[in-house]
């Protein structure tokens, strides 16, 4: 197992997915956000089924990142109660997660 997470959450727009996804990325908060379109979702909530459109964010980080994830969405989201979930990764291209490590990092200011 890895250190690295895929976090899940759904979104009412694309103008609000493009949104999170920039902001968690250019804080360094996740290395990549992928957002796929036009999802339907149907769901229970306050005691009825409801359906809707959503845009379904697949956010790459890290453990140490999420609760930091967490919070930028509960900030950012328009939903009383966003969809904020973490998914660890087993195994992968070591490639693809160094990437993903070193993406998270800040730049060092040079000495």
């Amino acid at each position: 197992m890895t250190d690295r997470r895929i976090v899940l959450s759904t979104v009412g727009s694309a103008d609000e997915a493009r949104k999170i996804a920039h902001h968690l990325v250019e804080r360094r908060l996740a290395a990549c956000v992928n957002i796929v379109p036009h999802v339907e979702s149907i769901y229970r909530w306050q005691g009825k089924v409801e359906s809707g459109r959503e845009w379904l964010l697949v956010i790459k980080t890290s453990a140490e990142r999420f609760a930091a994830v967490r919070e930028a969405i509960g900030v950012l989201h328009s939903y009383e109660l966003p969809e904020c979930i973490a998914l660890a990764v087993e195994d992968g291209s070591a490639e693809y997660l160094q990437w993903l490590a070193e993406s998270l990092v800040k730049d060092k200011k040079p000495a």
